[in-house]
């Protein structure tokens, strides 16, 4: 089941976005991020968090949509209440939108999370409407990129047996340190295949439209 939750993070609501979102049965607000829920026509299933970032508006434009509220000094963000709601709920598959472009301690929490995700077998992807990340662990994962698009790998930890294929340049059973820039700024030439052997990494690409038309 997909899930797509609703972050505080900014969002374009481009057609990438609104074809991602087909076929989700389960939308979670995380505090603020309830105001994306218009802009895509979503219709909200439960609202999270401890409503700081929440104005008095959005609680006047959302009053049936069921509440649970957390106190501020808590263990835990809106976004990791939110997936946990949505694990709990079934969800395989989870949409996290504007999760890339805001302060940028959620943006990296909201990574980290897609990796632990990711380890416990769920397909998690995180994007701000036009630039999209997904998180890659062992054994790797296929992307269903356009022709020209471009893309970066970022190690999250030493990597071993990287393979990238269907890319401008790729790599066989390639073996990155933590920090390494080789894997950045790569094109994919359609569908991205992926494989690792061992650590984590990120899967950076630009949707935009100004990215669809480069040559």
């Amino acid at each position: 089941m997909k899930a797509v939750i609703l972050l505080a993070g900014p969002l374009f609501a481009t057609a990438a976005v609104r074809n991602a979102v087909e076929g989700a049965r389960w939308v979670i607000a995380a505090d603020g991020g309830i105001r994306h829920a218009q802009a895509l026509g979503l219709e909200v299933g439960l609202w999270v968090g401890d409503f700081d970032s929440s104005t008095p508006q959005d609680l006047a434009n959302f009053p049936a949509v069921p509440r649970r509220t957390y106190p501020q000094a808590k263990d835990a963000t809106d976004a990791e209440l939110a997936i946990q709601a949505a694990r709990a709920s079934g969800a395989s598959e989870l949409l996290l939108l504007g999760g890339l472009g805001g302060e940028l301690d959620h943006t990296l929490a909201h990574l980290t999370l897609s990796l632990k995700l990711a380890e416990a077998g769920l397909n998690a992807s995180v994007t701000d409407g036009l630039r999209w990340a997904w998180p890659l662990v062992p054994p790797g994962r296929e992307l269903a990129l356009e022709a020209n698009t471009p893309f970066s790998i970022v190690p999250m930890t030493d990597l071993e047996g990287l393979t990238i294929a269907g890319a401008r340049w790729e790599a066989s059973s390639l073996s990155l340190g933590l920090g390494s820039t080789r894997t950045l700024r790569n094109v994919a030439q359609g569908p991205l295949r992926l494989g690792l052997s061992r650590g984590r990494a990120v899967v950076f690409a630009d949707r935009s439209p100004r990215a669809a038309r480069a040559p």
